[in-house]
């Protein structure tokens, strides 16, 4: 290794003369060559991009992965340069549970056909999502890191290059003061034994000075000019930005509906499970009885429209018809309906979402259902399916 000790000694000396000269300004005892008001107003809009993008795209990953452990994975795997393994998000793991659990269960119950469905549409959700971080981070992430790691490096680079040459000009002009006041006091008062010999070093000592003057403020002229056009191309980091950002929202957008897509197809199916389950023979046939309450199975798995050996006064299915059932004097309440609703037979009432209904229940009726009225058009509708206002 070659190893200049002098050069090593130079650097050294430079470096400590800034230092104390940097101090001397920050205590106001040396002058400070002052930067024109547009670099000085392109080095805070430089620093402002930068302080907001770093901020945008550390939240932004934590938004595409919470799990910190897993982001410094992935940061490692970048820094080694190896492709990143296949990560499965928390909604395709969550899937795959509800699956495992089902075949525990029995896939033929209720529930476990109901864990089976649900943990597919987990997994179509899982996938959609591991799209959406792929699409963010390529198309959003990449682009903000770039700047970060790329071109603001370069800009501070070129400002730290600025400001070593700016002190070198303040250095100049300390010592070029310094040599025309060491001149004008020997002018002031000559010495005749000495005169011409001690002007002579004065005057070249100024003229040396003034030279090392020139030459800084030449470099730090054209280092101006380098950093003025670096921080203007901030103007096109924004446009870029801008141009990933309507990117970001739009995989965002899709991402989203997509969700909302298979959300709406998970609940029409749940919705055509009651049914599915009449003949089921693990369920178990209710017998009819003087109470209410004798003829209510558990609130989610008791269907509308089930049959039972032998049907009694009160029995939802047998007895009650849709078209003879009256509204009661008090009771009556108004609902939101929540989500769409497919009625599943003639004496179910088909929803549509957001719309207003009047509700209310009969003796007799299965807790989780009521008689819903939409002008001349009245039959049964889930209860889960409402938001009861009032």
């Amino acid at each position: 290794m070659d190893f200049n000790v002098k050069k090593l000694a130079s650097d050294a000396g430079v470096f400590f003369t800034r230092a104390v000269q940097y101090t001397e300004e920050k205590l106001g005892q040396a002058e400070k060559t002052e930067l024109d008001a547009h670099l000085e107003n392109l080095l805070a809009r430089g620093d402002c991009t930068k302080n907001w993008t770093e901020k945008i795209f550390r939240q932004t990953e934590i938004l595409l992965q919470p799990n910190p452990s897993a982001r410094i994975e992935e940061f490692l795997y970048e820094k080694l340069e190896k492709k990143i393994p296949l990560r499965i998000t928390n909604a395709e793991v969550l899937g795959q549970y509800m699956q495992d659990a089902a075949k525990e269960f029995g896939p033929s119950t209720p529930y476990g056909s109901t864990l089976i469905t649900v943990g597919e549409y987990q997994k179509r959700i899982g996938a959609v999502e591991r799209e959406f971080i792929h699409a963010s981070a390529v198309g959003f992430l990449n682009p903000l890191r770039n700047f970060l790691e790329g071109d603001w490096r370069i800009i501070s680079k070129e400002r730290r290059l600025l400001e070593n040459y700016r002190l070198d000009l303040d250095a100049c002009k300390a010592r070029l003061k310094k040599a025309k006041l060491a001149e004008a006091k020997a002018a002031a008062t000559p010495d005749f034994q000495e005169t011409r010999p001690r002007n002579y070093v004065l005057s070249a000592s100024a003229s040396a000075a003034e030279q090392e003057l020139r030459v800084a403020q030449t470099d730090f002229d054209r280092q101006s000019e380098v950093t003025r056009l670096l921080l203007e191309g901030i103007n096109s980091t924004h446009v870029n930005h801008l141009r990933c950002l309507h990117e970001f929202v739009k995989a965002q957008a899709a991402y989203f509906a997509q969700c909302a897509v298979h959300m709406q197809d998970l609940q029409k199916e749940l919705s055509r499970f009651p049914n599915a389950f009449v003949g089921n023979p693990s369920m178990s046939v209710i017998a009819p009885g003087p109470s209410p309450l004798s003829t209510a199975a558990p609130p989610g798995t008791s269907p509308p429209g089930r049959t039972s050996a032998s049907p009694g006064p009160l029995d939802p299915v047998v007895t009650l018809k849709i078209g003879e059932v009256k509204p009661p004097a008090t009771g009556t309440r108004k609902a939101k309906v929540l989500y769409d609703y497919e009625a599943a037979d003639v004496s179910e009432l088909s929803l549509l979402a957001d719309e207003l209904i009047t509700v209310y229940t009969v003796p007799g009726m299965d807790p989780d259902w009521l008689i819903g009225e939409r002008g001349n058009q009245k039959g049964k509708v889930p209860v889960t399916y409402l938001e009861l206002l009032s």
